[in-house]
């Protein structure tokens, strides 16, 4: 965990830079956050580019996800606040935006999961050890009240304490760890597992519904 807003903003940087890179940020799209020793937390500001970020593009948020500084926060940093409350162990939290994960989230427009099972990159996933698993993820209904899709999210995560990740329907996915390192390992993890879903519908010629 990092005690200075400074060391946490390097990390974040670096993190902006490796998920645009992999086309997960694309327009500036995304947020990302890690947890201070003093129990507030750094954050992307509202706007940046996740991929071109400078010190000054990372801020402070309380506990409650309130700016310290004047300057306002991204627009879902609540959903940060929510998985830091119900991972007490997450240090680090991700949110990224890629194709899979949007057409997966709109070619199943009923599910409120999503499964995935006897991969070998689930062991990205915090909590998961194992290719002889399943991982069920979460999915949210897209929500422009950030107040209302972050309770949901926290009682989601709260219900299932092995959920390592949530998907926003049409919109991205949330991963977190216990260090930014971990973090990314689970983003990445997540949006392999999500692209080999979507590559195998198409292999297979079908539609999930």
């Amino acid at each position: 965990m990092f005690t200075t807003l400074d060391q946490a903003a390097l990390a974040i940087m670096d993190a902006g830079r490796r998920l645009d890179a992999r086309g997960w940020a694309m327009g500036g799209a995304g947020n990302y956050s890690i947890r201070l020793g003093d129990g507030t937390f750094a954050v992307t500001v509202s706007g940046r580019h996740k991929g071109h970020l400078q010190p000054d593009d990372i801020m402070r948020v309380d506990g409650e996800g309130r700016s310290m500084d004047g300057r306002r926060p991204s627009a879902e940093t609540l959903a940060h606040v929510a998985i830091y409350r119900a991972r007490p162990l997450a240090n680090a939290v991700l949110h990224t935006h890629s194709v899979p994960a949007v057409v997966l989230g709109r070619l199943r427009p009923a599910d409120q999961t999503l499964s995935l099972a006897g991969y070998e990159m689930l062991k990205a996933l915090p909590g998961f050890d194992t290719h002889e698993d399943t991982a069920t993820i979460p999915v949210l209904e897209n929500d422009q009240d950030m107040d209302r899709l972050s309770r949901k999210a926290e009682h989601l995560l709260l219900a299932d304490p092995r959920a390592p990740a949530f998907l926003i329907r049409e919109h991205g996915v949330y991963a977190w760890g216990g260090s930014m390192q971990e973090a990314i390992g689970a983003a990445e993890g997540l949006e392999y597992l999500l692209a080999c879903e979507l590559e195998i519908l198409r292999c297979e010629g079908r539609s999930p519904a």
